[in-house]
């Protein structure tokens, strides 16, 4: 079970900030949160080693790097055997075209967030990964035409 960290206002604030831009620097996040420069850094280390901040990422817009065709796939599963659940989860971690993976409620079991370059790769990936002997019983495909609002972490909310 995930142990919660206690975190105050200077820590909610410093996080809203390193969500929208983590390589401001020192000295201006001070100056915006009401803390000193060594304070903030302090507590940046902290809430690292903490594993509250669980890694520092650039964001790309893959629209500007390479075409590509994104869907969100429903998957369900034909069993709940753990050994199945694992080797499926560790599958999806593993694949080069899996952008994100849930394990959510409901008739579906799994969303999954593929991105190909055509809809040959799409087919590949789903005869590799979409199949029964892999406790795959059904899936659906959603093919994404725009997006409309994309994940921010600046938008994420944080505590109160």
């Amino acid at each position: 079970m995930t142990e919660f960290v206690a975190i105050d206002d200077f820590d909610r604030k410093l996080l809203a900030r390193v969500r929208r831009n983590n390589l401001e620097p020192a000295r201006v996040t001070a100056e915006a949160v009401g803390l000193s420069e060594s304070a903030v850094l302090r507590r940046l280390r902290r809430l690292r080693a903490e594993g509250v901040i669980v890694r520092d990422v650039a964001v790309i817009d893959p629209a500007r790097v390479e075409p590509r065709i994104v869907l969100h796939v429903l998957v369900e599963m034909n069993t709940q055997d753990r050994k199945v659940i694992e080797a499926f989860q560790r599958a999806m971690k593993a694949s080069p075209e899996v952008q994100g993976c849930w394990d959510v409620t409901g008739e579906t079991d799994y969303l999954v967030m593929v991105a190909v370059r055509s809809m040959r790769d799409y087919e590949a990936f789903g005869i590799r990964e979409m199949v029964p002997d892999k406790g795959v019983r059904g899936f659906k495909s959603m093919i994404v035409i725009r997006e409309v609002v994309g994940f921010d972490p600046a938008r994420a909310v944080l505590g109160r």
